[in-house]
This record gives structure tokens, sequence and C-alpha cells, in this order.
């Protein structure tokens, strides 16, 4: 580039319904990118297939990873960043809206609280005003025209959730019981009083961020549960867990 300033990657979203991606290796973190994948419509095959991208989650994946870069193929090693020809962002899904946070694979953790700053800020309902814009293209054909109507009315749009953005809670406390998913097994309970995930309180929102597993009774709708960390197993259930496995564990269930 002319200034010197390049880029570290390229963001770019690739439809994956029904086209084959690589996973190679078990265990918690496997399990995390095949859901991923499989909310994305992919088709998760093996190392013997042919697939133009693969996800390798293995604790020593170079090997793999020599072999499958030899055939083309563009990989992803987890925990991996100098093997990676892609990384995973953190994603906030308002679709048709997708924001994607990544850091290159540097730091996971802060593109984990971004997202989670970006869950707070962003309306359930984003998604209705992206379908809204496309009738701009007709209204607007000039497209300096088309974007200036867009940002005034995303500005309008917005503005009721960016003032009420502050921190209404105690937040001490919160992140304390956070922080403590580092120190063994935590479950947050909630007791939802709505359905509209814009009534999420800055702590619930927080949990559903960060947790690593989230129970549900019957009744929780999905737009709640789409609050949660994209590759966060959703399980239906009558009660809290009483023994719900390492990190944080978040059960919601509908106020009666």
């Amino acid at each position: 580039m002319a200034d010197g300033v390049t880029l570290h990657s390229l963001p770019i979203f690739v439809r994956l319904t029904g086209r084959p991606v690589m996973l190679i290796g078990d265990g918690e973190a496997a399990d995390a990118k095949r859901r991923l994948l499989e909310r994305a419509g992919a088709m998760v095959v093996g190392e013997d297939a042919q697939a133009a991208l693969a996800i390798v989650a293995l604790d020593d994946p170079q090997a793999t990873v020599a072999r499958l870069k030899a055939r083309g193929v563009l990989v992803n090693a987890v925990d991996r960043p100098d093997l990676c020809d892609f990384t995973l962002p953190a994603i906030v899904d308002r679709s048709p809206v997708i924001v994607a946070v990544g850091t290159g694979g540097v730091s996971a953790g802060l593109a984990a609280a971004l997202r989670q700053r970006l869950e707070i800020m962003l309306p359930t309902a984003l998604g209705e005003l992206a379908e809204k814009a496309q009738a701009l293209r007709v209204k607007f054909p000039d497209s300096r025209q088309r974007r200036a109507a867009i940002s005034e009315a995303l500005d309008d749009y917005l503005s009721p959730y960016l003032r009420g953005s502050g921190d209404p809670e105690p937040h001490v406390a919160s992140l304390a019981t956070l922080d403590s998913r580092f120190r063994g097994n935590t479950v947050v309970r909630f007791v939802l009083e709505s359905a509209d995930p814009d009534d999420l309180t800055l702590r619930q929102a927080r949990a559903l961020s960060q947790a690593d597993r989230v129970l549900h009774a019957p009744g929780v709708p999905p737009a709640i549960l789409d609050r949660a960390r994209a590759d966060a197993p959703r399980i239906v259930s009558l009660a809290p867990p009483v023994d719900p496995g390492v990190g944080l564990t978040v059960y919601l269930e509908m106020a009666r």
C-alpha cells in the first residue's frame, strides 16, 4: 500500500450452508467448533474429505496443518495463531446483520469482551432495520444520498439504546461472580421477567456472553438464547444442574 500500512487480515463472510468443512480433533475445543460450524449450516467432514477450509483442534497440530496446507486448504489451528490462515471472530448475530470482532488470534478474551459490549448496545430488531434499508435503494438511487439516509436512520434508531447503555447495576459483585469461573465451577441462575432480549439486564447479558454452556427451562425463547456465545451449547433442563462441569453455566427460566 502507498502509506505502508497493511491489514493484519481481510475480514470476509463465507456462506457455508451445505458446504464441507474439515474438523480434526476431539474434546471440548473441537465440540465448540462443531457447534459453530453446524449453526452456520456447514457439513462437518474429516481430513480425508475434500474441503477448502479446515479447523484443527489438536494438542500437536503442526504435522496435520502442514499436510492440509500442502493440499491448498486454508487452516485454523485452535489456540495456535502462528499456524492459522484464518481466525474465527467473536460474533454478534442480528440476522441479517452480523458483527464480527477479531484480534487475529492475539486475544480471544478481548474479542469476547468487545462482543459483550456490542450485544448490550445493539438492539435485537437491528435486522429489521437492515431489511428496511434495502428498500432505500429505490428511494435513493444515488449511493451517497442512500448512505447518508441510512446513517441518519441508524442514529435515530440507536440513540435510545446508546443513552441507556450505562451500567444501572452495581457491577463489582457481578464481575466477581464472572471472574470466579476461572477458579472452578460456577452456576448463575436468572429468572427472566420478559421474553424480549432487549430487556436483559447488563449482568444477564454479560453472563450469557461469557457462559461455557446455557441450560434453560422449556419456554425460554430462542431470541434470548441467541445472546449466548455462538459456540456455547443450549440444553433444555427442568432444573439447575447439580454437576454443571468446568467453567460458567447459566441457567435460565421464565417468571411464572
